[in-house]
C-alpha cells in the first residue's frame, strides 16, 4: 500500500521494487528527467557579465564628449582665421598668431583622429555585443525548458501585469514630461569632461619660478574683460608681494605686460602679502592667503588697500594642510581660493574636521565676510587641488607625472557628494601647482612647474 501513495508524487522517477529477503525492500529510484546544466547557466552568468562591463555610461560619454569639443572647436578656429586675416599689426603678432592657429588645427586633428578610433572600436563591440546578446537569448530559451512547473512563465505575467497597471495609472495621473533635462543652477549645463591643452606657454620667464597661479577676472572692469593675471612665488617658492598684468592672452605668451606689477607691499614677505600659490582674482581684486595668518585677504588694484577675513579656530595654516600625493606635498597650500558664476570661495581644512576639506563662500562687501559653510568628507592630504564651477567643488589626485584625475564632487546646492568622476587631465609637467576655473570661458587655468597651461571645461 506504501508504493501506491508515493507514486501519485513522484511521477517523473521510475521505482522498482526488488525483494531481497522476508524483512528487508529496496527500491532503485531512476530520474527520467535530464539533469539541470549548471555549468551552462554559470557560463551565461559569466558572459552577461562581461557584457556589462564591457558596455558602460562612460563609453557613451566619452563619445559625446568627443564629439562636444570637436562642435566648439571648429567656430573658434574659424573665428581665430577671421581675425588673422583682418589684422593689420605690422606683423608683430602675425608670426604668433599663425602659430596658435597651427596648435588649434594640430588640436583638432588629434581630437577627429580620436573620434574615428574611438567610433570604430564602438563599433566592433556593438557587433561582438550583438552576437553574445543573440547567443545568451538561444541558450536563455532552451533553459525554459527545464521550468516544468512553469515558474518563468508566470513571473513574466506578473511582470506584465504590473507594467499594464502602472500604465493605467500614470494615464489617470498624466505629466507634462520636461524636454530637456534639468541641470540644477548651472547655466552651462552639467559637468562632463577636460579637452586640452588649449594653451601651453612658459611666459616671459620661463623655468623661474617654479609655483604660481595665473587666469582670468570673471568680474572685470569694462575695457578689461580680455586681460589676465599671473602671480609668482617670487620668495623661496613660497611669497609673492606682486601681480602682474597682460592685457591679452597674446601679450601673456610672449611676454609683454604693459601694465606691469601691481604691488601690495614693497618688502617680500611682509605683512599681508601673498603666502602660497592657490590665488584668484575677481572684481578687480586679488583674493589669496595672508602671510603667516590663518586667514584671507584681499588687495583692491585700483585703491591698493588690503581687507583681511578671519578663517574659523582651527584652519589648518604655515604648511600644516598642505595638497599631497604620495611622492610630495605643495608646501603653503592649506587655503585654496577659488571662483566660479557666483563669486569667491575658501577651500580649507581645520583640525575640527580632523584635515577633511571645508568650503566656504566669501561674501564680497567694504568687509569681507564668511557665508555659508560646507564640510565634507574627502582627506586633503590625499588630494592635489581643488576648483569650483556652478557651484560643484572639484577634486583632483595625482595619478602620475603625465595625468591628473578629478575624482571628486561636492555639490553645495544638494550636498551630494561623488568619489567616481573618473575625469582625466592630461598633464604637460607632473605636477599642478594651482588650479582655477574661469566662468568667463568655461578654461582652467593651471600653473605646473612655472608653465602656464589651459583647458577647456566641458558642459552639456
Amino acid at each position: 500500500m506504501m508504493l501506491y501513495v508515493i507514486v501519485p508524487w513522484c511521477a517523473l522517477f521510475t521505482f522498482t521494487q526488488q525483494a531481497t529477503s522476508a524483512e528487508k525492500c529496496v527500491c532503485e529510484l531512476t530520474n527520467s528527467e535530464e539533469a539541470f546544466p549548471h555549468d551552462t547557466l554559470s557560463t551565461m552568468e559569466d558572459n552577461a557579465s562581461k557584457c556589462n562591463s564591457e558596455i558602460t555610461s562612460q563609453k557613451t560619454l566619452e563619445l559625446e564628449s568627443l564629439l562636444l569639443g570637436l562642435e566648439r572647436r571648429l567656430p573658434q578656429l574659424q573665428d581665430d582665421v577671421s581675425v588673422l586675416e583682418k589684422e593689420d599689426d605690422g606683423g608683430l603678432y602675425g608670426v604668433l598668431s599663425l602659430q596658435v592657429i597651427e596648435n588649434e588645427i594640430m588640436d583638432i586633428k588629434q581630437l577627429i583622429d580620436k573620434l574615428n578610433s574611438t567610433t570604430l572600436g564602438h563599433q566592433l563591440l556593438t557587433i561582438e555585443t550583438t552576437k553574445q546578446l543573440e547567443n545568451l537569448k538561444a541558450e536563455m530559451q532552451e533553459l525554459e525548458k527545464y521550468d516544468t512547473m512553469q515558474v518563468v512563465k508566470r513571473q513574466q505575467a506578473n511582470q506584465r501585469l504590473k507594467r499594464e497597471l502602472n500604465q493605467c495609472r500614470n494615464g489617470l495621473h498624466s505629466t507634462i514630461q520636461p524636454t530637456q533635462p534639468q541641470h540644477g543652477n548651472c547655466p552651462h549645463g552639467q559637468f562632463l569632461n577636460i579637452t586640452g591643452p588649449r594653451v601651453y606657454t612658459a611666459g616671459e620667464y620661463p623655468g623661474s619660478y617654479k609655483y604660481g597661479a595665473w587666469g582670468r577676472d570673471p568680474k572685470p572692469e569694462a575695457g578689461k574683460e580680455s586681460w589676465y593675471w599671473l602671480v609668482m612665488m617670487t620668495s623661496s617658492n613660497r611669497y609673492s608681494h606682486y601681480v602682474r598684468l597682460y592685457s591679452s592672452l597674446s601679450s601673456l605668451i610672449v611676454g609683454v605686460s604693459i601694465p606691469g606689477n601691481v604691488l601690495i607691499h614693497s618688502s617680500n614677505p611682509t605683512t599681508n602679502t601673498i603666502q602660497g600659490p592657490n590665488v584668484v582674482m575677481y572684481g578687480e581684486a586679488l583674493y589669496y592667503n595672508c602671510y603667516n595668518q590663518d586667514a584671507v585677504c584681499r588687495f583692491n588694484l585700483s585703491t591698493k588697500t588690503v581687507t583681511t577675513l578671519q578663517l574659523p579656530k582651527g584652519t589648518r595654516f604655515n604648511s600644516k594642510g598642505n595638497f599631497c600625493h604620495l611622492d610630495e606635498c605643495y608646501p603653503y597650500t592649506d587655503l585654496d581660493l577659488a571662483t566660479d558664476e557666483s563669486g569667491v570661495w575658501v577651500i580649507y581644512t581645520t583640525s575640527q574636521d580632523f584635515g577633511n576639506l571645508v568650503l566656504s563662500k566669501v561674501e564680497e562687501g567694504e568687509q569681507l565676510m564668511l557665508g555659508q559653510t560646507w564640510h565634507t568628507s574627502v582627506y586633503k592630504l590625499g588630494v592635489t587641488n581643488t576648483f569650483i564651477a556652478c557651484g560643484v567643488l572639484y577634486v583632483t589626485r595625482f595619478v602620475n607625472k603625465d595625468v591628473e584625475e578629478i575624482f571628486y564632487s561636492f555639490d553645495t546646492v544638494t550636498g551630494e557628494e561623488k568619489f567616481n568622476i573618473g575625469v582625466f587631465i592630461s598633464k604637460m609637467a607632473p605636477n599642478i601647482y594651482a588650479l582655477n576655473y574661469s566662468p568667463v570661458d568655461q578654461m582652467l587655468h593651471a600653473y605646473c612647474d612655472s608653465y602656464m597651461v589651459s583647458y577647456k571645461v566641458l558642459f552639456g
